[in-house]
């Protein structure tokens, strides 16, 4: 009794901060999602401690509910009409994005004195953003230009190079560190990202086809939430990236299910509660003393991290012959960092316990920072290209 009354309480508080919230961020220069994750830290543990046991407990599965529709949403941008008109940028930027911040942030903490194992591994976890906050902001300014089409779909491939870059790294610190788990580390990334296309297509072709169906041309939001969850269950059974296949999936319904009205319209419509409370959570798990320990490492990181993305992104455009205002504010919109990143520094840690505490505490401080900072920017860089109609 006691267990279910706390869970439906807070439950029903933090999607009515939700409200409140999105409330206040229309009359404020900050996004919704960073005014969550704020709200989440005054309510976690580290300060007030009101969110029950019961409740942050459960915050992995609702992590990757949220997450799942997140790349289910991002991959119904990768349509051939989107794909044809920016494939030049996409691809340029989003590769430049990732390569230049890994060197970026790598040299600089070599510079710094770093070891060179640390250096490469920060340097590839570095490249990865945060899906779920950027999605969000975009959803919030409702921003339909070129330029936010153009954000979603880097995002949408910005993990998956992020991954590629990890694992290369991996084997790169593996190979310095003399150990011989090289080809079985490459082999499980490989598995890991591979695995993870082949599910999102296989569920993919046969939901592209089936879906719509009940309601001709209109698929309902059972269909949606129940090959999203199902996609989500396999992977993450299989042992495979469960953001990737979801992303695959809904790249493949959105190019085959020609007679769709509306492939993506029906789960948009309930993706925002679990937004809400999955941001709220994240917040309340930020360990914020660790923002007391970033030290200059951390700090040399964050820069490093700023000026690789603003500059890689840059110089993806310029190759790419996007607009002038595409070449300045695009890395700036992709600065936020989430989870991705974490899960890569534990993976890190685990493999080579030596560099754990200053991998995690340098990782977790700067994405307390990027969490809540990143979407300020990305916010800002979207109403500046919408100015400016790109």
């Amino acid at each position: 009794m006691e267990t279910s009354y706390q869970f439906l309480l807070t439950i029903g508080g933090i999607l009515l901060l939700g409200l409140f919230t999105s409330t206040i961020a229309r009359h404020t220069f900050l996004p919704r999602v960073t005014l969550l994750l704020i709200f989440g830290a005054i309510i976690g543990s580290e300060t007030f401690d009101i969110i029950p046991q019961v409740f942050s407990d459960r915050f992995d599965i609702i992590a990757e509910m949220a997450l799942l529709m997140v790349g289910f949403l991002l991959g119904g941008k990768l349509t051939r009409d989107t794909l044809k008109e920016s494939t030049g940028n996409v691809l340029w930027i989003s590769i430049s994005a990732a390569v230049v911040t890994t060197l970026t942030v790598s040299l600089g903490l070599i510079w710094a004195g770093v070891s060179k194992e640390m250096a490469i591994l920060l340097g590839c976890i570095a490249s990865a953003t945060a899906p779920a906050a950027i999605l969000d902001v975009v959803t919030e300014i409702n921003g339909k230009s070129k330029f936010s089409n153009l954000l979603l779909t880097i995002v949408a491939l910005d993990d998956v190079w992020a991954l590629m870059l990890f694992s290369f790294g991996m084997s790169i610190v593996t190979s310095l560190n003399g150990l011989n788990e090289n080809t079985s580390f490459i082999w499980m990334v490989s598995r890991e990202i591979g695995g993870a296309v082949i599910l999102g297509v296989l569920i993919g072709l046969p939901a592209a086809y089936l879906t719509g169906r009940i309601k001709q041309g209109q698929p309902i939001l059972t269909e949606a939430l129940g090959i999203v969850f199902v996609c989500g269950g396999l992977a993450i059974w299989f042992d495979v990236s469960f953001l990737i296949a979801s992303i695959v999936m809904g790249a493949v319904i959105a190019n085959f299910a020609r007679h769709h009205e509306y492939p993506f319209h029906a789960i948009e419509g309930i993706e925002w509660p679990f937004m809400v409370v999955f941001f709220v959570l994240a917040g309340a798990s930020l360990e914020l003393n660790n923002l007391k320990e970033i030290g200059l490492i951390g700090v040399i990181y964050i820069f490093s991290r700023i000026i690789g993305k603003y500059f890689g992104a840059k110089i993806g455009s310029h190759f790419s012959k996007a607009s002038q205002a595409t070449k300045n504010w695009i890395g700036v919109a992709l600065l936020p960092q989430a989870g991705v990143a974490i899960g890569m520094a534990l993976v890190a840690s685990n493999q080579f316990p030596e560099y754990r505490q200053a991998l995690l505490s340098v990782v977790i401080s700067s994405t307390v920072f990027f969490e809540i900072i990143g979407p300020v920017f990305t916010r800002i860089a979207i109403l500046r290209t919408q100015t400016k109609n790109i």
